[in-house]
């Protein structure tokens, strides 16, 4: 791609969890150092994050926090320690972030709905088979592992219910062609996994649409159904550039196609459903879908629902957010699996950063401002008769950024930072080999090959820190501030060649830019934040403390608990608190029970839902309407707030059913 062009480039948008891990911000975080890189180099950038907010299991949370769905995502992308303040806390440059419960993205969805069911690509029938609540996604028993969901390796349940699906078939061939004679996704080892676990058992049509829950896009032409999550989701690529909506107009100004950065675990959704929607609606595919690896702990995949979550607030705020970002790029490699630890953060801190880079910086600084005051002589970028060891510097410096460029054209952030950190061991090694401190007993006479070797390693140190800056921006910043780079001096066009620096450059000592970490000091404080984190302090969750008045049985038996149907559900005029419900109690005659939950629940989502009541308490007003009986629910508080949930039961109860 042209320097000067246009580039777009994606993360996934993430379900909105209320336990971000260290894995959400690699993502993130590779992602923007790819968006900077190419901003560096001069390009037009946009760079698009954002959250994937609708589906069953986001209605399911939603109800047990007692909250609507809405409410829910909100508080957690937009709430403190949400989203939105991760990505502003790890500096991530998004210029555009995406909802999927955002107005525009809605109007966008149920156009591409429509214009694949016009196409004759999408049509209406009965889905029958497994499917994996936590990860939104259908099965056949064939794909199943040990009858489990293959990514989650949860169990999955049997579904049936009307649906609309995708001829996700059609395209197979178009799919499969695009998979094995171009470079559309990478790694090469995610193709062979495409082709060999989907495409060459046969693919079959997708199941679109549900019927069996509400929140979530409605089809608009049979308002029943509501669009299937990752046709949601994987839309937003073109939705937010302005496809199907007025809101944006940069898909006609040619920034699509794009860079689909995403997790080895839906390569699937990426690689296969995606190009074959955007085949249906006649738009381009991807220019590159990149399944990078996952970060793993204790041998297998974060996973809040496992427990093994690794926080990065936590460490964010105990080493730095350019160390964080920095430790995630240089020593992973990007396609592949990592092994996380903090005792390997702490490595990497102490031997790169600390060892390699910071002490360049702060002898090289120091060494200027003891010698020369801060301020090199003119006259000092050459030296009449350089020494090998200057001609080996320069050399390596030479073509470093076109090796840096490769690899990060490459998708391969690690081997750039491997490039980069190779010349700051080589300038490290430079000043074992001068000894400037030996040129600097035989002053005046050694000025001017000291103030050449000065000179060097203010040179490498300011070509290292160009190409560091995608990496650690607030740190490069610092850093130019130190060695005296100016503006200019540290633009992609001046990392091409030797000598960028002013040779009387003003040069300062400043604090220091990553301090050496006591590993077990560190390792100790850690423990201790993440067990309160995860609860070994104060309880997150408090109830009400257990009642010691005994009661007497028969007293208790009297008491008559029905498996109630909710039928209808409405609120109260002129009441904040009360909904009024209309239920099936299993006699043949509709009960009326008001009950004070207005704050927790939206009428519509309760109707269908099988509840449980005490049915033989005597009537009593509320708001001028009869109340027959009461809804049981669970009380408890939570940050402070009392919290209440309707206990709900299996459906499959029967209205009626006595509960003892």
């Amino acid at each position: 791609m042209s320097e000067t062009g246009k580039f777009y480039v994606t993360t996934p948008i993430y379900y909105p969890s209320d336990k971000l891990h260290i894995g959400h911000t690699y993502c993130t975080v590779a992602t923007d150092a790819i968006a900077r890189y190419h901003r560096l180099k001069g390009e037009q950038v946009l760079f698009l994050t954002g959250t994937d907010e609708h589906g069953q299991k986001i209605e399911d949370k939603a109800r047990q926090a007692g909250l609507t769905p809405k409410e829910f995502v909100d508080r957690i992308v937009e709430g403190p320690r949400g989203v939105r303040e991760l990505w502003k806390l790890m500096n991530i440059s998004n210029d555009r972030f995406i909802r999927t419960t955002d107005d525009y993205h809605v109007q966008s969805i149920q156009y591409i709905f429509r214009k694949m069911h016009d196409n004759g690509d999408i049509y209406k029938g009965v889905y029958r088979g497994k499917y994996c609540k936590p990860c939104e996604s259908f099965w056949t028993d064939s794909q199943l592992k040990d009858g489990c969901c293959p990514d989650c390796g949860r169990p999955v349940a049997d579904a049936q219910e009307e649906a609309y699906f995708f001829r996700l078939s059609k395209y197979a061939d178009r799919v499969r062609d695009l998979l094995e004679h171009t470079d559309f996704l990478e790694p090469r080892s995610r193709v062979n996994e495409m082709v060999k676990n989907f495409l060459d058992p046969g693919l079959e049509d997708l199941c679109v649409s549900r019927t069996s829950f509400t929140w979530g896009i409605p089809v608009d032409f049979d308002p029943g159904h509501v669009v299937y999550v990752w046709v949601d989701a994987l839309s937003n690529y073109i939705t937010a550039l302005g496809y199907g909506n007025d809101r944006y107009h940069d898909y006609d100004q040619g920034w699509w196609p794009g860079v689909n950065i995403v997790g080895k675990e839906i390569v699937r959704f990426h690689a296969i459903i995606w190009p074959a929607m955007l085949m249906s609606l006649g738009e381009p595919v991807p220019k590159k879908v990149f399944g990078h690896g996952w970060l793993l702990l204790d041998g297998g995949k974060m996973s809040k629902s496992k427990g093994n979550v690794v926080d990065p607030y936590l460490l964010a705020e105990r080493f730095g957010v350019d160390a964080l970002r920095f430790f995630l790029m240089r020593t992973f490699p990007f396609g592949a699996d990592g092994s996380f630890s903090n005792e390997l953060l702490i490595q990497t801190i102490n031997t790169d950063l600390a060892n390699d880079l910071g002490n360049l910086v702060s002898r090289t600084t120091a060494m200027v401002g003891k010698y020369f005051d801060g301020t090199l002589p003119g006259g000092c970028r050459e030296w009449e008769q350089p020494q090998t060891c200057d001609r080996q510097l320069r050399e390596q410096a030479a073509g470093l950024r076109e090796r840096y460029r490769q690899a990060m054209d490459a998708y391969a952030p690690h081997r750039a930072l491997e490039e980069v950190f190779a010349l700051i061991q080589r300038a490290n090694k430079y000043i074992d080999e001068t000894m400037p401190w030996a040129l600097a007993k035989d002053l005046p006479g050694s000025a001017p090959r000291l103030a050449h070797v000065l000179y060097n390693l203010l040179e490498a140190t300011r070509l290292c820190g160009i190409l560091l800056t995608p990496f650690m921006p607030q740190s490069m910043d610092k850093l130019f501030g130190q060695i005296g780079v100016s503006p200019q001096q540290r633009t992609w066009d001046s990392a091409g060649a030797w000598g960028g620096l002013s040779e009387t450059a003003a040069v300062a000592k400043g604090e220091n830019l990553f301090p050496r970490v006591d590993v077990e000091q560190a390792l100790a404080e850690l423990e201790r934040a993440e067990q309160v984190a995860q609860g070994s302090g104060k309880p997150p969750v408090e109830v009400e403390p257990q009642l010691t008045q005994p009661v007497d049985f028969d007293t208790f038996c009297r008491s008559d608990f029905r498996a109630v149907k909710v039928k209808d559900c409405q609120r109260v005029k002129k009441s904040e608190k009360l909904l009024c419900f209309t239920l099936d109690d299993g006699t043949g005659t509709d009960r009326q029970i008001l009950s004070g939950i207005a704050k927790y629940y939206q009428p519509e989502q309760l109707v269908g839902k099988t509840l449980v009541a005490i049915v033989n308490l005597p009537p009593r007003k509320m708001m001028g309407l009869e109340s027959n009986g009461m809804l049981i629910s669970a009380v408890h508080t939570q940050d402070g707030e009392e919290r209440l949930n309707l206990i709900m039961v299996d459906d499959a109860i029967p209205a009626g059913a006595k509960l003892c």
